[in-house]
């Protein structure tokens, strides 16, 4: 299995971003796929998570109502659009993939499959 994270850059705060990720892998439309962010001396942590059949969404209370995540089986691909960027939102962000069963969706160790990063960075 491999993830291939893209679409990080250098955007003004209050602007927008969409991250990619493309996964290899014939049974993607099984997992469950997350987004988390590391940003310079702090610890990993959860962005946003997006189950199987798109059914059920869930996100780290810092990005909601500004961050989406969405999937396309079709494609073998995850997604996060990201509005009303700020400076906090400064980060490497990694895509992971959870195979089933399914676990917390929010928790890091659920996560078995990791992309490389791409980074966003967001100016005042």
């Amino acid at each position: 299995v491999q993830l291939q994270a893209s679409g990080g850059g250098l955007v003004q705060a209050g602007g927008s971003l969409r991250l990619s990720c493309a996964a290899s892998g014939r049974t993607f439309s099984r997992w469950t796929m997350g987004w988390f962010r590391q940003a310079p001396g702090k610890e990993r942590e959860f962005v946003a998570a997006i189950s199987w059949g798109a059914g059920r969404t869930f996100y780290a209370d810092s990005v909601k109502g500004r961050f989406t995540i969405s999937r396309d089986n079709a494609k073998n691909t995850v997604y996060l659009q990201m509005n009303a960027l700020k400076p906090e939102d400064t980060a490497a962000y990694y895509c992971a993939a959870d195979p089933p069963p399914s676990g917390s969706m929010w928790s890091i160790h659920d996560y078995e499959y990791w992309g490389q990063g791409t980074l966003v960075t967001v100016s005042s």
